[in-house]
Order: C-alpha cells, then sequence, then structure tokens
C-alpha cells in the first residue's frame, strides 16, 4: 500500500502525526501488511524568513497576541509530551522550510528520508536550531550521511512541482495521510485510528494482510488536529 504523507517540519502537528503513523504501520506489518510511504512537502508559512526570530515572537505578531500564542503551543507541547516528544517552544526559531523539504527529498533519494525528516523536526522543536539555514542544513546532511547541495538548485524544481501538486489537491492543512491515492486521513489522528485505516484501506483494494481487517467504517476519512496552511495549529 502507498501512503503519501503531507506536512511541514515546523508543524508540531505533523511531528506527532507522523510518530503516531510510524508505530501504526509496524503493528499493520506485524500482521503481515506492506506499506510504502513517500513524504511529501507542504510549507505552512511559505512567506516566511529566516532570520532568527522566534516562533513564540512570530506566532504571537500573527495570531492576536503572546497569551493566545502560548495557548496554542502549550496544548501542543503537552500533547505531545503523551507522544515522548519533547517540544520548546521557548527555544524555537521560525523559519522558511523549502530548503528543509529539499533535504529530505535529496535524502530520499538515498534512502534516507525518514532519518532527515526526523532530524529535522528534532532539529526544530527540541534543539532550537534554525531550520532555514543552509549551514545547518548542511550540518545535519554531513551527520546523516547525506549528498546534498543547497547552495544550489538540487531538488529544487522537484519541490516546486510537489509544493504546486499539493495546492492544486486542495491541501490546506497538516498532517494529511493520504492512501493509494483515494483516501485521505486529515489531522494527528490516535495511532488506533490510523492502524484502522490501514486495514480499511487493504481491504477496500484487495491488500488485506494474513490478519483478518478489523471493522473500521468511516476511520479512512475525517479530520483531526492539524496545523493550517496560516500557520495556526488546534489548540
Amino acid at each position: 500500500m502507498k501512503v503519501e504523507i503531507y506536512s511541514d517540519v515546523v508543524c508540531p502537528w505533523c511531528y506527532i502525526g507522523h510518530t503516531r503513523f510510524a508505530r501504526a504501520v509496524e503493528r499493520y506489518r506485524a500482521k503481515g501488511g506492506e506499506v510504502e510511504v513517500e513524504f511529501r512537502p507542504f510549507q505552512l508559512a511559505p512567506d516566511a524568513e529566516s532570520n532568527g526570530e522566534p516562533t513564540l515572537k512570530w506566532a504571537a505578531a500573527k495570531f492576536g497576541g503572546a497569551e493566545r500564542a502560548a495557548q496554542m503551543f502549550g496544548h501542543v507541547t503537552g500533547v505531545a509530551a503523551e507522544d515522548g516528544l519533547a517540544l520548546d517552544f521557548d527555544h524555537s526559531i521560525q523559519a522558511n522550510t523549502f530548503d528543509a523539504h529539499r533535504l529530505i527529498r535529496l535524502a530520499g533519494e538515498q534512502g534516507k528520508g525518514e532519518e532527515a525528516l526526523y532530524a529535522l523536526f528534532r532539529a526544530h522543536f527540541t534543539d532550537g536550531l534554525d531550520v532555514g539555514s543552509r549551514e545547518v542544513l548542511a550540518k545535519l546532511a554531513t551527520e546523516l550521511g547525506i549528498q546534498a547541495d543547497l547552495g544550489g538548485e538540487d531538488g529544487a524544481a522537484a519541490v516546486r512541482e510537489e509544493l504546486a501538486q499539493a495546492r492544486a489537491l486542495g491541501v490546506n492543512s497538516v498532517p494529511l495521510f493520504l492512501f493509494e491515492g483515494q483516501f485521505a486521513v486529515s489531522g494527528a489522528q490516535p495511532e488506533d485510528t490510523l492502524l484502522a485505516a490501514l486495514e480499511e484501506v487493504a481491504e477496500r483494494t484487495g491488500q488485506t494482510p494474513a490478519a483478518k481487517a478489523v471493522e473500521a467504517a468511516g476511520s479512512a476519512k475525517g479530520s483531526g488536529d492539524a496545523c493550517d496552511d496560516e500557520g495556526y495549529c488546534a489548540v
């Protein structure tokens, strides 16, 4: 089964959603299912500048003040902790993520797309690094053993094309999980819901693994917590 995941590396619900989906995939594969995952780019703030501005300051200006920003990030931080993820918005830096998506794509071509994705999530949410900085990205690439010339145009055209495709498909919030190009699950759904979606899609498309698929009517649709294309995250 092919699953395309649209996300951005500065989206906290994407970090949570990817983590939950990875666990659901492990459980699905343990039942005999096969999954091919492709990471698709989406930019919450395509016009953002990578100038070292703290995320809290950026969010306060955009969403009506520091109190509102603190409420938004406080909620998602608590949810992330329940999933074993540490989000440190006190040190997070707002960034334009275009080059980060280039790194993920180039890493994917070298069989390290997932490693790059999670390294970028940790860099932004835990380590307080500027994932819009090509210097930071180059260091991450070296640490991961990825060949990536971000000073040029490597991967740029492909990322622009995929971003345009996401808009054409009507993607306006992430994470979004697209199963077999037909069935969409929106938001950071619970792990059990994502597993049920895998099993339901497998059943609908004749790819049911050896274990009997559970009944999960409606699981391959609907929405969960997400960040939208204005950069606003669910509270």
